[in-house]
């Protein structure tokens, strides 16, 4: 058997984020060919499902939304095909981790589109979307608190000096809060834990993520753009203002589309709790998300067992030498039968 030596430098990687409010599927273009491994976003597309109004007011996810869901991965599929992606992850959080008839609908979706969705918990989300931001953490020094603000879940990650100190999730999330589903004692953990957090690491800031603090920086009036940050004492104003409107008028003052003038005032206010216990002066804003992380996960898996970038030779009929070769041979035989089932139902 014989694997050639291929070139990857001219692949596309894709993610679909299952999110409670809303579901994306990122496409990005790897590079190798610069200085450094570069991604290019191509393709970015978001549609607000809204999985968690379902399942956070009745528990499971009504024929509507089950059949939409099916219809939607469709859609990405046959993206992904026209786009060659090579490779692709599907997460879903915390909306279908809630949902009674979760497992019912991935095993749908992966029978009608050949798309397998992996339900993720809320440490691995936090740390996978961490992981993304190791690149944008690694020249700072100080302690940063990376703060993803999701419809079902708020996942933080604790940074000092660059090194990551805690991951947390807690199910407090935008769509939960508009659905009344959030438990007093998840807030009261989540408090406690910022304030030992403010006592043991003081001069935190945050790094805020998600397409609500990423608007809200939009909407706001004085940031610092050089360093893609703004001030609590701003976000704190806008949140005022936002707060006193009802949504239409949220929508008609600051041209919000209606799937994020309601959440976006829940969003605030868990940014600015956090912010205020752990006395935050600065909140930070990359364009980053999970969808991000499970790119930068697929292409890191690869490189550390890339089948295309090295050349093994096993002469038919020759027997690997040793145990390790036998664990070798065994891993890379069950390896090329998960990919080959996998891509088998993509492509």
């Amino acid at each position: 058997m014989v694997i050639e030596k291929q070139n990857i430098c001219d692949e596309n990687y894709a993610a679909i984020d299952i999110g409670s409010n809303a579901v994306r599927l990122l496409i990005k273009h790897l590079d190798e060919d610069e200085p450094e491994v570069k991604f290019s976003k191509v393709l970015l597309l978001r549609v607000p499902m809204r999985l968690g109004f379902d399942v956070f007011a009745m528990g499971e996810l009504s024929p509507k939304k089950q059949k939409n869901m099916i219809r939607l991965m469709k859609s990405f599929r046959h993206l992904m095909k026209i786009y060659d992606v090579a490779d692709y992850r599907a997460c879903a959080t915390s909306a279908m981790r809630d949902a009674k008839n979760g497992m019912e609908l991935i095993k749908r979706i992966r029978k009608e589109t050949g798309i397998n969705i992996e339900i993720i918990d809320g440490q691995e989300e936090a740390k996978m979307v961490y992981n993304n931001h190791i690149e944008y953490m690694e020249d700072r020094k100080g302690n940063y608190m990376y703060v993803d603000v999701g419809g079902g879940s708020t996942e933080i990650n604790l940074l000092s000096q660059g090194q990551l100190v805690c991951s947390r999730s807690y199910n407090i999330g935008t769509v939960r809060i508009l659905n009344a589903a959030v438990k007093d004692s998840e807030w009261e953990r989540l408090k406690k834990d910022m304030a030992e957090i403010a006592q043991s690491y003081p001069g935190t800031n945050i790094i805020g993520s998600g397409g609500n603090i990423n608007k809200l920086y939009r909407l706001a009036e004085k940031k610092d753009k050089k360093n893609e940050r703004m001030s609590v004492a701003t976000l704190h104003s806008l949140h005022d203002s936002l707060k006193c409107l009802t949504v239409a008028e949220r929508m008609e003052r600051f041209s919000l589309k209606p799937d994020r003038a309601d959440v976006i005032v829940p969003a605030g206010e868990i940014f600015l709790t956090i912010a205020d216990i752990i006395h935050a002066a600065y909140i930070y804003v990359p364009v980053i998300g999970l969808a991000d992380g499970i790119i930068d996960a697929l292409y890191a898996n690869k490189k550390n067992f890339d089948f295309q970038t090295f050349e093994l030779k096993i002469e038919e009929g020759a027997k690997p030498v040793g145990q390790t070769g036998i664990r070798a041979f065994g891993l890379l035989k069950k390896r090329f039968g998960e990919w080959r089932k996998r891509f088998r139902a993509l492509h």
